[in-house]
């Protein structure tokens, strides 16, 4: 996966945005206003690239145990976070299913008028 690659996945979930509330390096992704997924541009240019991503507390311990690539969240909450590193022992396929774990989860926390509204505005 490329950064491209991951701008247009994580841009096809539903009501899904790009902001750069932090600074101009870091890239976040949000629904609903609530972010999902966070990258620094300047890893990717220096072929270090990582994601941070929400994960379930109980998965996430697990995940950590099971990955190298996979760590508490890098500047966020490392209960709620995990950052993962790419090119490391988590492929492509597993790295899709951690952005979607985190979408899904970040969507479920929304009130349920805003996923109506997001809902209604996807379709």
């Amino acid at each position: 996966m490329n950064i491209q690659q991951l701008y247009d996945f994580c841009l096809s979930k539903k009501g899904a945005t790009e902001h750069f509330p932090f600074d101009e390096d870091t890239l976040v992704f949000k629904v609903g206003g609530k972010m999902f997924c966070l990258t620094s541009l300047k890893q990717w240019e220096s072929n270090k690239p990582s994601l941070n991503l929400k994960c379930d507390p109980d998965y996430a311990e697990v995940l950590r145990a099971e990955y190298e690539a996979i760590h508490p969240g890098y500047h966020m909450s490392k209960k709620h976070w995990n950052t993962i590193d790419f090119y490391s022992d988590v492929n492509e396929k597993m790295m899709c299913q951690l952005i979607n774990d985190s979408y899904d989860l970040v969507f479920k926390s929304l009130t349920k008028k805003n996923q109506s509204e997001i809902q209604e505005y996807e379709n």
